[in-house]
């Protein structure tokens, strides 16, 4: 039974990481000083929700700490991840356990 909450938490986290990739590419075509309208970064591989009006300062930030994700709310799985900072239609939130060390060797930049 654990391997398969593990296996759940890692495919987890490789979507989130899949996500936030594509938003590291949104950033980098946005105009400077332009907020950004990303994808939801959680680890539903079907999730189609945009996220508007993110403030390129609070994207950077969020992307200081490589277990973090942008997602919609309601998006968010308490089981392998924890809300650390609410933001109207979005939340943040941190990848813990097997997820969060999967969120961290895959990060952009990690290699």
């Amino acid at each position: 039974m654990v391997a398969a909450v593990s296996t759940r938490a890692q495919r987890a986290a490789e979507n989130e990481n899949l996500f936030r990739r594509i938003n590291e590419r949104v950033e980098h075509l946005t105009p400077a000083g332009r907020s950004l309208s990303i994808v939801c970064e959680c680890a539903d591989a079907t999730c189609v929700r945009r996220i508007s009006g993110v403030p390129a300062a609070a994207y950077e930030e969020v992307r200081r700490h490589p277990d973090r994700f942008f997602v919609s709310r309601g998006h968010e799985q308490t089981d392998v991840e924890t809300v650390v900072a609410e933001h109207g239609a979005y939340l943040i939130v941190a990848k813990r356990g097997e997820a969060g060390a999967v969120a961290r060797h895959d990060a952009p930049g990690s290699d």
